[in-house]
């Protein structure tokens, strides 16, 4: 992933940039919806995971810049409503997303195995591959964005798909719809976590908002789309 590459760069993103994204909307009275990320949640002893969940972050890990810079631009949001300079704040927890228009060297599962197996390469596993995470389709995604963005809710609202497996099943998939290149193992990366999967109790509640998009529908335009910028 990007922000291993630059972790000063990822932690005063988190902090300046989201500082400043804040100023703009208290200028011009603009509602502020923050796209945080499960990663606030580390490597969870609590699963699936709740919003009330506080989280399990080893802050001297190389993963943490990214973790804390988003818990770090969380909390000055809610700082910023608490003052009443943004009184209008929306915060999303966004699980694993994919489909169409990801970027192809983004560094995430899906991208890399599909672009993997359409390559013909094996594909790569960290660790055993028992390893978990929940895909959320970008349809689903941006009806819940939406959904939470018009909605009256300040409180975090995690957005995401609780259908959970593990990266050797996501492997299986990909290899099916594509066609079976291998697997290549590789150490696990440090405080990679074990498990992740949302509790989507609050979204379902108050926004009404459920992921409709399974995996397996979700990888057909994915895949076509990988394969098209392969073609062009």
């Amino acid at each position: 992933p990007r922000y291993l590459l630059d972790p000063i760069g990822t932690l005063l993103t988190g902090a300046e940039g989201t500082r400043r994204m804040l100023d703009l909307a208290e200028r011009h009275g603009a509602r502020f919806l923050f796209a945080s990320t499960s990663e606030v949640y580390g490597d969870p002893t609590e699963h699936p995971q709740r919003e009330e969940y506080t989280g399990s972050v080893q802050v001297t890990s190389t993963r943490a810049c990214y973790d804390e810079a988003k818990r770090y631009a969380e909390a000055l949001t809610y700082a910023y409503h608490r003052q009443n300079r943004v009184p209008e704040i929306r915060v999303a927890r966004i699980f694993n997303t994919y489909g169409p228009a990801m970027a192809p060297d983004d560094g995430r599962v899906v991208s890399n195995f599909v672009n993997q197996a359409l390559a013909g390469r094996h594909l790569t596993i960290y660790g055993d591959g028992s390893q978990t995470r929940s895909f959320c389709y970008v349809d689903d995604l941006v009806e819940g964005l939406w959904l939470l963005s018009n909605s009256d809710v300040t409180d975090p609202v995690n957005i995401g798909n609780p259908e959970e497996m593990s990266m050797r099943q996501l492997a299986t998939i990909i290899a099916e719809e594509i066609g079976d290149s291998g697997v290549d193992y590789f150490p696990l990366p440090e405080s990679d976590p074990a498990r992740r999967r949302p509790d989507i109790t609050r979204a379902r509640a108050l926004l009404g908002w459920e992921p409709s998009i399974g995996l397996a529908e979700g990888l057909v335009p994915t895949i076509h789309y990988f394969r098209s910028l392969i073609d062009a």
